[in-house]
C-alpha cells in the first residue's frame, strides 16, 4: 500500500516496533563496558551512553510530554539536549552507568505505553494520525544506532566485536552492472505527500523538469577508487574544487578512511576485521570532495538529488514513484540494510535491489553523495519543529541519499535525505556518478 495511503497502525503493532527498537539498540551495546560507553572515541562523535540517554529522552518528550499538544519543547531540556551540548563537550557531562540507564528506559518506556493504551488516533491532529509521532520516535531510535555504529567504528582501543553476525551467498556476478543507464529528459515527480512517516523535508511531491542524463548502473567500487589512487587522484590538483584541495591539504588523506597499504596490498577494516580490500564491494567512508574528484577524474560529475530520485524511484510503465526501488514495501532481504552484516557486500548480491529503470543497489551498502545543498522543496512547511530540517538548511551541508549496511529498514526509502558536512568520513558513505546528455 502506498505510504501516503496508510491507516493508523494497531496498538499492539507500535508496542512491538517500539520493543524491536530497544531490543536492536541494546544489542549493539551488550559487551561494551561503561568506561568503553562513556569515553569519547572521536570528537565528532558523542559517548555512546549520551546517545542512549537522548534516545530515552526523546521519546519521553514526544510521547508523553508533546504526545496531544500543545508542543512543550522540541528537545528536552538538560543533559541530553544537543543544542545545549555539542558533541565535543558531552563526555563532561555527569552521564549515569549503564544499570541506571536501563532503568531510566524503562521507566519512561512504561509510561509510554500506560499512554498508548488511551490514545485516538485522532485524524485532526497531525501527531497522532496515522500514528505519526510513534514513526517519528521509532526512526529516531534507528538513526541512533547508526550513529552508535559509526562510533564503534571509531572505536579507541579494542575493536569492537559485533555480538551477531548474519550471513548470506556472495556468489555473484559484479560485471554485469557495470555501464551507465540512460534517463530520457522530462518531467518527473519527486518528494512524497506521506504523512505517516516521512519526514518534513521529504515532503511535498513535486514535479521538477531534468534534462537527459546517464547514471552509473551501480555505486563506484573498490575497484574503480583503486584505479583513481593509482592514477595519481589524491596527488592531481585538476580533479578537486577549491574546497576538496583545502581539505585534502588539511586532512593528508590518500585513500577511504580505514585504508592502509600493506607492502604493495590496499588493506580496509570493518569494525574488527581487516581483509585485502575487495574490488566488488562499494566503495565507502569517502567525503563529499573525494567523491566530487573521482567523478571529475572519470569525465562525470555527481548527481543532483532529483536526478538520484528519479533514477531510484520512477517507473515508466506505471508513470509513478516506488517507494523503494523494488517495490512499495521494505525488506532486509532485499538490500543490505539492518546493520547486522556489519559491512558492505559485493555489487549484485541482492538481485532483487534494482529499480525499475535498471540501477543496482541504491537503497543499503553505501549512502551515496549528491551534489545537492541541503534545502527545503518548494512548498515546504516546518512539521513538527523547525529544529529537525529547517534549521540546517542552507549551502553547508551537502545531502545523501539510499541508506547503509548500518541503516534500519524503517529509516529509509527513496525520498528518504540524509546531510551532512561534505568533509565528514565516519559516515558509511559512497557514491555514483552521472553524465549528461
Amino acid at each position: 500500500m502506498p505510504a501516503a495511503l496508510k491507516q493508523s497502525p494497531a496498538r499492539s503493532e507500535i508496542t512491538g516496533l517500539l520493543e524491536e527498537a530497544r531490543n536492536r539498540t541494546l544489542l549493539l551495546v551488550t559487551d561494551l563496558s561503561d568506561a568503553d560507553l562513556h569515553r569519547q572515541h572521536d570528537p565528532l562523535m558523542s559517548p555512546i551512553i549520551w546517545d542512549i540517554g537522548h534516545i530515552a529522552h526523546f521519546e519521553e518528550l514526544w510521547l508523553t510530554r508533546n504526545l496531544e499538544g500543545p508542543i512543550e519543547f522540541s528537545e528536552m531540556p538538560g543533559m541530553y539536549n544537543p543544542f545545549e551540548h555539542p558533541r565535543a563537550t558531552r563526555a563532561s557531562l555527569p552521564i549515569p552507568p549503564l544499570s541506571q540507564m536501563l532503568d531510566r528506559l524503562n521507566e519512561i518506556r512504561e509510561r509510554v505505553l500506560q499512554r498508548l493504551d488511551s490514545i485516538e488516533f485522532d485524524e485532526t491532529n497531525p501527531l497522532l494520525a496515522r500514528g505519526y509521532v510513534y514513526h517519528m520516535v521509532l526512526q529516531h531510535e534507528y538513526q541512533h544506532n547508526e550513529t552508535i555504529l559509526q562510533t564503534l567504528q571509531l572505536k579507541q582501543g579494542e575493536p569492537y566485536l559485533p555480538p551477531r553476525r548474519s550471513y548470506r551467498d556472495d556468489s555473484i556476478n559484479a560485471g554485469q552492472w557495470n555501464g551507465m543507464v540512460t534517463i530520457p529528459a522530462g518531467r518527473y515527480s519527486i518528494g512524497t505527500d506521506d504523512r505517516s512517516e516521512a519526514y518534513d523535508n521529504e515532503r511535498p511531491r513535486h514535479s521538477i523538469q531534468l534534462g537527459a542524463f546517464e547514471i552509473d548502473r551501480s555505486p563506484v567500487t573498490n575497484g574503480d577508487y583503486l584505479q583513481f589512487i593509482a592514477d595519481g587522484g589524491y596527488s592531481e590538483p585538476i580533479h578537486w574544487s577549491g574546497a576538496g584541495r583545502k581539505w585534502l591539504a588539511e586532512s593528508g588523506a590518500f585513500a577511504p578512511k580505514y585504508w592502509n597499504r600493506d607492502g604493495d596490498a590496499w588493506m580496509s577494516r570493518s569494525m574488527d576485521r581487516i581483509a585485502a580490500v575487495n574490488p566488488d564491494k562499494p566503495v565507502c567512508h569517502v567525503c563529499f570532495h573525494e567523491a566530487e574528484a573521482f567523478a571529475a577524474w572519470a569525465g562525470k560529475r555527481l548527481p543532483t538529488e532529483p536526478e538520484w530520485e528519479v533514477a531510484a524511484s520512477w517507473d515508466p510503465v506505471t508513470g509513478s514513484n516506488r517507494i523503494f526501488p523494488w517495490g512499495d514495501t521494505i525488506s532486509s532481504a532485499k538490500a543490505n540494510v539492518d546493520q547486522l552484516r556489519f559491512d558492505t557486500s559485493p555489487i549484485g548480491s541482492y538481485e532483487s535491489n534494482v529499480s525499475p529503470l535498471g540501477c543496482y543497489g541504491m537503497i543499503g551498502d553505501v549512502w551515496e553523495w549528491t551534489s545537492s545543498d541541503f534545502c527545503g522543496y518548494p512548498g515546504f512547511e516546518s512539521f513538527p519543529y523547525r529544529e529537525y530540517s529547517e534549521e540546517f538548511f542552507g549551502s553547508d551541508y551537502k545531502v545523501l541519499r539510499g541508506g547503509s549496511w548500518a541503516t534500519r529498514p524503517g529509516a529509509i526509502r527513496n525520498s528518504f535525505r540524509n546531510w551532512d558536512y561534505p568533509i565528514r568520513r565516519q559516515i558509511f558513505s559512497g557514491f555514483r556518478c552521472v553524465r549528461s546528455l
